[in-house]
This record gives C-alpha cells, sequence and structure tokens, in this order.
C-alpha cells in the first residue's frame, strides 16, 4: 500500500525544459535492476554527474554537475518538480516514477505529461498536475526570482496555490483521484474486494460444478 495523497506543501525545483524523456529521467542502464528500491540517487543521471553512473555506484564516489538544478544548494530537498510540456515522453518503463518517488517527488506540475508516464505516477504515489502554458511560464519565473519558493497542492480541492494566493485549479481522472487518496494501485484496489471475489467465486462453483 502506498501512502495516501491529500494534500502537499514543498520546495518547488524548476526544470525548464520541453519533451523529457524517460531515458533522461532514469537511463537505460540502470534498467538491469530488477529491484523496486534504489533508484533515486540515478534520477536524471547523465544530466546529474559528469561520470557515467550505473546501478549501486556509491553517491560519494560520484562528480556532481554543479549548473544542473537538483545540484544547486537552493534546491536541496525539493519535492514539487516545475517542468514544462510532455513531461514523461519515451519509453513507459515504471522506473522513472519509481527514481522521482524515491528521490523525494510528491508532486510533478507541467503543460503536459506523456499518457503512461500520468498514469505510471499516479499508481506509485506520485500526483501529476496539468496546467496552461501560460501559468508553468509564471511559476517559472517566480522558482527562478524566489529562493525557497514553495507550493502547496490539494488533491481533495484540485487546487495549487502560491505563496501570494493565487490559485490553480487542475483536473484529475475520478478513478486516478481515488486511488491517490486511498494510497492504492489498481492491484490494490482489486484486494480490496477480495471477500466478495471469493464468495463470487464459492457461488460460482456451486451453481456450475462443472468448471
Amino acid at each position: 500500500m502506498m501512502e495516501p495523497f491529500v494534500s502537499h506543501a514543498g520546495l518547488v525545483v524548476p526544470l525548464d525544459r520541453d519533451n523529457v524523456d524517460t531515458d533522461a529521467i532514469i537511463p537505460r542502464q540502470f534498467m538491469k535492476s530488477i529491484a523496486r528500491t534504489g533508484f533515486g540517487p540515478y534520477l536524471f543521471d547523465e544530466w546529474r554527474y559528469e561520470d557515467p553512473g550505473y546501478y549501486g555506484k556509491p553517491v560519494d564516489e560520484r562528480v556532481p554537475k554543479d549548473s544542473f538544478v537538483l545540484n544547486m544548494p537552493r534546491y536541496a530537498g525539493a519535492s514539487v518538480l516545475l517542468a514544462r510540456r510532455n513531461f514523461g515522453c519515451g519509453s513507459s518503463r515504471e522506473h522513472a516514477p519509481w527514481a522521482l518517488h524515491q528521490y523525494g517527488f510528491r508532486v510533478l506540475v507541467a503543460e503536459s505529461f506523456a499518457d503512461i508516464f500520468f498514469n505510471n505516477c499516479c499508481k506509485n504515489g506520485i500526483l501529476p498536475v496539468r496546467l496552461e502554458a501560460a501559468s508553468i511560464g509564471r511559476l517559472m519565473s517566480a522558482v527562478d526570482a524566489t529562493p525557497g519558493y514553495r507550493l502547496r497542492v490539494d488533491l481533495g480541492a484540485q487546487t495549487v496555490t502560491a505563496p501570494d494566493g493565487e490559485r490553480w485549479s487542475f483536473e484529475i481522472a475520478p478513478a486516478l483521484k481515488a486511488l491517490l487518496l486511498a494510497g492504492l494501485d489498481e492491484t490494490g484496489a482489486t484486494l480490496e474486494l477480495a471477500d466478495a471475489i471469493r464468495a463470487f467465486e464459492s457461488g460460482h462453483l456451486e451453481g456450475s460444478p462443472w468448471l
């Protein structure tokens, strides 16, 4: 079971790029691991580090790129990622939201997302929020100009609130919203109905003993 997502307030880090693909989020060499944990240190690996990485390489042996936003001290501890359009395009690897979540991100705010990536985020405890391009542009400028810039995201009300009180509404499918609020993926939601499923199976077999 995932941690339920109701609301979140966190420091924002801006990734001012379009078309950030899943190979950039978690490069292909990390696909060799079959574990579901330990991907956070390799998030945006080729953008964050000068040296080539591999799964299991200690972080203290890496050479960080000081110019990349995640390596800047002002964004340390950020839990809200701000990006442009078509975030999460490319392959359907679920490792991408794993890496984002394990790094510490709970919310992604962008103009648009790749469909499979969007759904994978919701199944892994990350809330992807779509806002219009003009709103994203204003937020990019505000984050750049204001160290410590934070956003509050309320899933129940489907709102994003800035420090000055400006508020934006966002849309999300009711089924995905319900799963996030309950802290469930589709498997977990199915298991919630386990007693009813077993009762149906038992009654069905009694009525159709030849099966």
